[in-house]
């Protein structure tokens, strides 16, 4: 049975957004290498990027009671679509004031080759980065992403950025994948950009 793609799917009481399936990061971990679903999908690889019209009709077909926040979060970087995302998140405050998160690889200011964080001001009300390790040399050699050794840097000042336009801003790493030394590195990577810290499950 051939498997339709999804623009919108559920997981747990969000509805979340696959906007794309580019991304700067070939992480080791990543979902897409062993599965082509996450939630209640069927299928998240796209045979296009969905344009601001045809993401605006699909959430016109949900029934936006059943959720409580919409995340931009799919099979690739959020901050590659970034014009529709932000025409998107600005429908959606218009349309239904729900919470809006973006789940990130903090690398959207060079994706973009600018500081993208004051677009977020009034519209993004959560922004969660994968932080994976607290370690440089040990981020570069598990995400491989195509900017070279200084991301991981780049990935700490987006942070501290969007500290600046977005009320919540919170690094993640996931349980049992690093040690409980590195966890507490992580805190206080968190603590000194002025972010949260979340340690989430591997099912998340």
């Amino acid at each position: 049975m051939e498997r339709k793609e999804e623009i919108l799917y559920k997981v747990h009481n969000g509805l979340y957004v696959n906007l794309t399936n580019k991304c700067p990061c070939a992480c080791t971990f990543c979902l897409r290498q062993t599965m082509d679903r996450v939630g209640e999908s069927d299928s998240l690889w796209l045979d296009h990027e969905p344009s601001f019209e045809e993401v605006v009709d699909a959430f016109k077909k949900k029934d936006m009671s059943e959720f409580k926040e919409v995340v931009f979060c799919g099979f690739g970087e959020p901050t590659e679509a970034l014009d529709t995302l932000l025409k998107v998140a600005e429908f959606i405050k218009k349309e239904y004031d729900l919470p809006i998160r973006i789940n990130t690889n903090g690398l959207g200011n060079l994706v973009n080759g600018r500081n993208i964080c004051p677009d977020f001001k009034g519209l993004i009300d959560s922004i969660s980065i994968s932080l994976n390790t607290p370690d440089s040399k040990k981020y570069y050699e598990i995400v491989r992403p195509k900017f070279g050794p200084d991301s991981f840097q780049a990935m700490l000042d987006f942070a501290k950025e969007a500290a600046k336009y977005v009320p919540s801003v919170t690094f993640t790493t996931v349980a049992t994948t690093i040690s409980h030394e590195d966890e507490e590195k992580c805190q206080k990577i968190c603590d000194d950009l002025g972010v949260k810290y979340r340690i989430r499950p591997w099912e998340d």
